[in-house]
């Protein structure tokens, strides 16, 4: 919904264009004010705000009795002058009538002391316990926001797995200060300042340079943006004797024993015995025997994973671990936790980047329009960043938090909000569809559409018929019907002797769609004169020369395919629209060459991943949305059951019996979708192994995972589809792109690891066919807020649903990979709450309908963040 000022904003813009004749509203502005104002005043803050309200809706009162367009012109160019800041706040202004709930401000914040460092610095003294290996891109994880209004005992850490509500801080942020008026060649230097190598910094010299390197960080502001992944608070950590199994803790112990030991198998670990006054704690480490020597009798040492029971005895295994250092236990009650690497210790780190923020501060620059900063009510940016480092306060780390998470939603809505501008700035190709052909079309389906399918194909007919290009997703969930919605889109192309394409991820995905289209099409009067072909990486090269020279002479009017579609080799006649299915497997390169093909065709990009509308407004600012939420009539419910790892048995033996009904079934495994440790995969195929011999010895089992050739998969997931396997062991790779009718139950195990939206994108690999089918959730966590998630999945099979209960618990980190490949990443994702998107929503649009392009002199540095962004940039100035 759009907001109460980027509302008013639009209709002062038309009535500058309508030549100030008071018509922009029905009515005239003054019978628009009261309703205005009253919703106006629900969306504001601060009591200026309100103040504001009551000052615009005076205005609006008085408009009609200006009888000249002159004056007509200052009023309007006065109320957006108010609303965007340009004007300031008038002398006498009286106090508004609406009175706001009273907040009360936290104290000025005051500049943290310096921290203590040992003058003999242990750069070379981290070891592999308490490091973190860097990531591929980056070395930011993700941290969840702390609110201080929680303080349920016993706080143990502050990090991404911590039952800390979501939520935006409670308290107004410390007072903004003064902003100055910078030149362009001063602001050019300061940029300057924060690009420089990080070796500018005092004892930074090569070495260690390299050393911070693998953690993505070379420059001043690559430090600066390298927030903590979580925070330890020396003062509010938990006993060994309040721990609970199942749980992620930070604790402070003394070492009692340390002892290296031999597993079975061979295979050796150490195993360390931990202590404090209330009870002993065992802690294991495998494949680190060198740790022998860092583990000192006595030693204080900080211990942060999740806390297991094993044979009565709680545990840890391969904790997160760094001796304790004496004055954060005494001068600072929360500490920062960062990804490290070799030769890199806490404490190191730590001391870098309080050197880095002392030389940096003042070269940081605010982007953030004021006006923006006062209606949102955000802390300065140059005080976020130092708190988010080194917070004084839960307060403050909330208030610094939902600062730069808002920086990195909004700029993102400002940017796609400008592709967007760029798209339809383009000339596209209409296609009128009367009313008489699409019900001749519509009536030769096997059943009648929903009412959400019928919404979504009058959207993509009115996009079609018009001179812009479409840029629409088409988001549904499972089973709900978005390939017929897309086989109409390619009949109206064909329909006017136009050429459209589908992309599909693998091959299987695209022989399906290559199927139901054919279908459809040959149930319609005129499919009988479209010619369809399949292009994949499996057809042969004769076929693949004439498929090329039927696209090339238009005499191919729909062509199905795979990556294949888009090589060089391929040319199209006249190419009108480009459907794109599973869109966020194909990077921005890929779409870009597939739109490429034709003179701005028209786009259709699908995903059967739901997403929240509230997140898919961001995330899609660049595209119209429409949604499938609705399932077509006669659909059998996938029924979903919890397991416990004891029943694992009872569960393959009800996958024998549907097997023995000449079903099929899937087992899942968890990997991590892009870190996938040798460990883990080795747990799929070792389990695959174990099944094939010991469990179901009698029947035909394939093994499908990431590692795997993409012509491999398919041969895998093609004799699975053909009945040739009856059970098949895989990975998350089944997540879409495999139908099977005849498959009738899928067990995942360790279910807890997925998101909600995953595990209903599992369930609906099954459910296909008209027989019951099931799904079999096996949890290896007993945690409270494990069986909350997984009992939502046996309580709806709404999948938008489970989407929005997975973003209230878990923060939207799993739907994030739905957008596309190879755009912005978000690092502060899990601070990304609906209210906070909301808010960034209509900030942003408020904006753009007042300076779309961002040419005004005070969006100069916005507009300058908001190009960087564009080009993966990651600056904070």
């Amino acid at each position: 919904m759009p907001s109460a000022l980027e509302t008013l904003i639009k209709i002062l813009k038309l009535e500058q264009n309508t030549d100030y004749k008071n018509t922009a509203v029905i009515g005239g502005l003054e019978s628009f004010a009261d309703n205005w104002a009253a919703d106006a005043h629900t969306q504001a803050k601060r009591p200026e705000h309100h103040q504001l309200i009551d000052e615009l809706r005076s205005q609006m009162y008085q408009y009609p009795a200006m009888d000249t367009k002159a004056a007509r012109h200052e009023s309007v160019k006065y109320m957006i002058g108010r609303i965007m800041g340009r004007i300031p706040t008038p002398p006498n202004l009286p106090p508004s009538d609406y009175i706001p709930p009273v907040e009360s401000a936290p104290p000025e914040p005051v500049e943290p002391e310096p921290e203590t460092v040992d003058s003999h610095a242990d750069d070379e003294a981290g070891s592999d316990s308490e490091r973190a290996a860097a990531p591929e891109q980056t070395q930011y994880d993700t941290i969840a926001p702390v609110d201080e209004g929680v303080t349920a005992a016993p706080a143990r850490v502050l990090d991404d797995a911590a039952d800390v509500p979501r939520v935006l801080p409670a308290t107004n942020p410390p007072r903004r200060p003064h902003r100055p008026a910078l030149s362009e060649e001063e602001k050019a230097e300061r940029q300057q300042a924060l690009q420089a190598p990080i070796t500018v910094l005092n004892k930074v010299g090569d070495k260690m340079a390299e050393k911070l390197s693998r953690l993505g960080i070379t420059t001043i502001n690559d430090m600066l943006v390298a927030f903590p992944r979580r925070y330890d608070d020396y003062t509010r950590m938990c006993t060994l004797s309040q721990l609970r199994p199942g749980e992620i803790a930070t604790v402070i112990a003394a070492v009692h024993s340390v002892a290296k030991r031999q597993g079975q198998g061979g295979r050796s670990y150490l195993s360390v015995t931990v202590s404090d006054d209330t009870s002993l704690l065992q802690v294991t480490f495998f494949g680190q025997p060198w740790l022998q020597r860092q583990f000192k009798q006595g030693g204080q040492v900080v211990l942060s994973g999740k806390v297991e029971l094993f044979r009565g005895q709680l545990m840890m295994t391969n904790p997160e671990w760094e001796m304790l250092e004496r004055e954060n236990l005494h001068t600072r009650r929360i500490v920062p936790v960062y990804p490290l690497t070799k030769g890199l210790s806490a404490r190191t780190m730590r001391r870098l980047v309080r050197q880095t923020l002392d030389y940096a501060h003042k070269f940081i620059v605010d982007f953030m329009p004021q006006s923006v900063l006062d209606r949102a009510n955000l802390a300065d940016l140059s005080w976020a960043i130092q708190q988010i480092h080194f917070p004084e306060s839960y307060d403050y780390l909330s208030h610094a938090r939902t600062r730069l998470s808002f920086n990195e939603l909004f700029v993102f809505q400002m940017g796609m909000m400008s592709k967007r501008r760029e798209w339809q700035e383009l000339p596209g190709q209409p296609l009128h569809v009367d009313d008489e052909w699409l019900a001749s079309f519509l009536s030769s389906l096997p059943y009648q559409l929903t009412g959400t399918q019928n919404r979504a194909l009058n959207d993509i007919r009115a996009d079609m018929e018009r001179e812009i290009p479409m840029n629409r997703l088409l988001q549904g969930d499972v089973g709900s019907g978005k390939t017929i919605v897309a086989a109409a889109a390619l009949a109206m192309a064909a329909h006017h002797g136009k050429q459209a394409v589908l992309m599909a991820p693998t091959s299987i995905l695209a022989e399906q769609h290559a199927r139901s289209i054919r279908h459809i099409f040959s149930q319609w009067s005129g499919g009988e004169h479209v010619q369809i072909r399949l292009l994949t990486g499996n057809t042969t090269e004769p076929e693949r020369q004439e498929i090329y020279a039927g696209l090339a002479d238009g005499s191919v009017h729909i062509v199905i395919g795979t990556h294949a579609v888009i090589q060089e080799s391929v040319t199209f006649h006249d190419l009108a629209l480009a459907v794109i299915d599973e869109q966020h497997r194909f990077g921005v390169e890929q779409r870009g060459v597939l739109r490429g093909k034709g003179t701005n065709p028209h786009v259709l990009v699908m995903t059967a991943t739901p997403i929240p509308r509230t997140l898919a407004l961001t995330l899609y600012a660049d595209l119209d949305l429409s949604i499938i939420d609705e399932m077509p009539p006669g659909r059998t419910p996938v029924q979903t059951g919890i397991l416990t790892p004891v029943e694992r048995e009872r569960a393959y033996g009800f996958i024998q019996s549907q097997l023995e009904k000449e079903r099929q079934a899937f087992i899942v495994y968890p990997l991590v979708e892009a870190s996938e440790k040798s460990e883990e995969l080795g747990a799929a195929v070792d389990e695959y192994e174990r099944l094939k011999k010991q469990v179901f010895v009698h029947q035909r089992i394939g093994l499908l995972h990431g590692r795997l050739r993409p012509a491999e998969k398919d041969a895998i997931m093609s004799s699975f589809a053909a009945g040739e396997i009856d059970i098949l062991v895989s990975t998350s790779v089944i997540e879409v792109g495999i139908d099977v009718p005849n498959a009738s139950v899928i067990l995942i195990e360790n279910a807890e690891r997925f998101g909600l939206a995953q595990l209903h994108q599992f369930r609906g690999r099954v459910g296909r066919g008209d027989h019951a089918s099931f799904c079999l959730l096996l949890a290896g966590s007993t945690s409270a807020e494990s069986k909350q998630r997984l009992a939502a999945m046996e309580d709806t099979t709404d999948g938008f649903k489970l989407a929005e209960i997975d973003w209230e618990m878990r923060g939207p980190g799993d739907l994030l990979g739905v957008r596309q490949s190879g755009m912005h990443q978000f690092r502060l994702a899990e601070l990304m709450t609906p209210r906070l998107v909301e808010l960034s929503q209509r900030e942003a649009r408020t904006l753009y309908a007042e300076d779309s392009h961002l040419v005004q002199p005070e969006h100069q540095d916005l507009a300058h963040q908001v190009q960087h962004m564009l080009t993966q940039r990651a600056d904070v100035s």
